[in-house]
């Protein structure tokens, strides 16, 4: 049966989560994780710079994925990225070579003593060198010359002998660049724990292949095969380029686009806010008339019971994960514990008494707060039904165990602006200006009230005309700032979105990833000072690139039990980027 895009997506979460762990094992380095199919250390991204290592969860079996995580393993440990820059040249082409003969070395550094490690590296380059050709990107003279160099570094290095599916084929081409590579091939076998020794004879190879290739353009002229370095077979194997615009993958439930803001970065990585003068926090119960919200509540209590949700399963599996032993008094009487002074005259009435000793009881408690905070712009409002019983099945599961909840919002006060976008035209347009819409925050329902009193309320969310534009940044700064002023010794924010911050108006006026950019800023911080945990549930979209600890969801499906059990593990610690 094949697998819906909410299992595809639950399962490459799963194989990123092992390999992570693997990758800090080998490493010793406890800030790798993964967030949206890449390798993060901490906030900064690794690039994977060798095709062979360039993998998909969706389509690549888990040993595939292991290969990789083992192949980043040995750059990290083996391969110094201050004499790798020195020597890596600017051409696009030799860089290919160049950083491909880099992975290949550290791949031979793997120890004697994980012999599983060499076969995992073994298996995964021929894996790879089987797909290559079989996808008939050899039938092109570039792409032979680039596969045939790979072969033959490789079977250098690591003393076997090249595929023998191919062995044949590259035939002609690998006696044709003996006589030219012989010498540096011999130096990459003999130098490979000499990084700086082996980067010169690895370099010697890229601009032999260099040379051959802008030749072969020069002949070909306008030849669509040879026509550009990144096209084609070139580029295929440019994936070890890891280049900024995105990976190209086919899978079922997208990542959230991000890219770099130079403007927020230009400033030091400082949010801007142009004027606060329009700003609002609001409860979302007062927007809407009483009669609309009566009727709302209706239609969502009967989409609800139609669910059949099993609230008291729910609330047990939240307090599987949230609740934790308190103290509860003392219980006297007791065959064992500590002595109890006011009972040693029986021991002499009655010398066979026992219970002469008093303890401490202890009862299972959550001492949490969580809070959910709802994007409330307009693409949500598609969604906005199954999110609604979603968030209320928790809400009141989190009650049963005795955990503080609240219902936030975020949206804007006008589309395109608003008032703040025409203060800043009226004043000429000054440069850098930030933020620049209303920023609108919605309570559905604080945390001083259960949900039997809001439940009015929270039927504001299907109100239509409360979805504009979105803030996420401001909404989760100002969400936290509600959580830390709670009581309770655990603190956790749920952001619910299914889209990338958007405002027109601070886009136009900044650039697209300025709003992305303060997000990530934002996550981050929170995440430092460990006050709050940040958690991330996407509804259709993977929002790994903002959020470490995060779910993506099918709201086009049924709230099924799985579901549930899958926002219990996110919250419960399990799901990490």
């Amino acid at each position: 049966m094949t697998e819906s895009a909410q299992q595809q997506a639950r399962r490459q979460q799963r194989i990123e989560e092992l390999c992570a762990a693997s990758l800090r094992a080998m490493t010793g380095q406890a800030d790798l994780h993964y967030r949206g199919r890449r390798l993060y250390r901490g906030e900064s991204r690794l690039p994977t710079r060798a095709p062979h290592l360039r993998i998909d969860p969706a389509q690549d079996d888990f040993a595939d994925c292991r290969a990789a995580a083992d192949g980043m393993a040995l750059r990290l440990l083996h391969s110094n990225p201050a004499c790798h820059h020195d020597h890596c040249p600017e051409d696009a082409v030799e860089r290919l070579v160049f950083e491909l003969l880099e992975q290949l070395r550290v791949e031979t550094r793997a120890p004697d003593d994980m012999p599983g490690m060499a076969d995992n590296l073994l298996r995964r380059f021929e894996h790879w060198s089987r797909d290559f050709y079989r996808s008939g990107l050899t039938e092109g003279s570039i792409g032979m010359l680039l596969y045939t160099v790979a072969q033959m570094c490789w079977s250098r290095l690591q003393a076997k002998p090249v595929l023998e599916e191919t062995e044949d084929t590259i035939e002609g081409t690998r006696a044709s660049l003996v006589g030219e590579m012989g010498t540096a091939l011999r130096g990459l076998r003999r130098h490979r724990h000499d990084q700086a020794t082996y980067a010169k004879h690895a370099l010697a190879i890229a601009r032999i292949v260099g040379e051959r290739v802008r030749a072969e353009q020069a002949r070909a002229g306008d030849d669509d095969e040879a026509g550009d370095p990144e096209e084609g077979a070139t580029g295929a194997f440019a994936l070890l380029l890891d280049l900024e615009e995105g990976d190209g993958d086919d899978i079922a439930i997208d990542a959230a686009a991000t890219g770099r803001s130079k403007v927020f970065e230009d400033a030091a990585q400082t949010y801007r806010v142009y004027t606060t003068r329009f700003d609002r926090e609001v409860a979302a119960g007062s927007l809407v008339r009483r009669a609309l919200l009566r009727e709302n509540r209706e239609r969502l209590d009967q989409a609800t019971t139609e669910q059949g949700i099993n609230l008291p399963r729910l609330a047990r599996r939240l307090g599987s994960v949230l609740w934790e032993p308190r103290p509860d008094g003392w219980a006297y009487g007791e065959e064992e514990g500590r002595i109890d002074g006011r009972r040693l005259a029986q021991l002499v009435s009655s010398p066979t008494e026992r219970r002469l000793f008093y303890r401490e009881q202890v009862k299972l408690g959550a001492d949490c707060a969580v809070s959910l905070l709802i994007d409330c712009s307009g693409s949500m409002k598609h969604h906005i039904m199954p999110v609604a019983m979603m968030v209320e099945s928790l809400i009141r599961a989190l009650e049963m165990i005795g955990a503080g909840t609240e219902l936030l919002g975020f949206t804007t006060g006008a589309w395109n602006g608003g008032r703040a976008y025409q203060a800043w035209m009226s004043r000429g347009r000054p440069h850098g200006p930030g933020r620049l819409n209303e920023v609108c925050h919605l309570v559905f329902k604080d945390a001083d009230r259960s949900w039997r009193r809001a439940r009015t309320d929270i039927a504001a969310l299907l109100k239509p005309d409360l979805f504009r534009e979105g803030i996420d940044g401001e909404a989760v700064d100002w969400a936290c700032e509600r959580l830390l002023a709670r009581p309770e010794r655990r603190r956790l924010l749920i952001v619910i979105s299914d889209g990338c911050p958007a405002d027109s108006a601070t886009n136009l006026a900044n650039d697209a990833y300025y709003l992305d950019n303060h997000l990530k800023e934002v996550v981050a911080r929170r995440s430092r000072e460990g006050q709050v945990e940040v958690l991330g549930l996407g509804v259709g979209l993977d929002l790994s690139p903002f959020y470490r600890r995060c779910l993506a969801t099918d709201m086009s499906q049924a709230l099924d039990t799985h579901l549930f059990d899958e926002i219990v593990e996110l919250i419960g610690g399990r799901h990490r980027r």
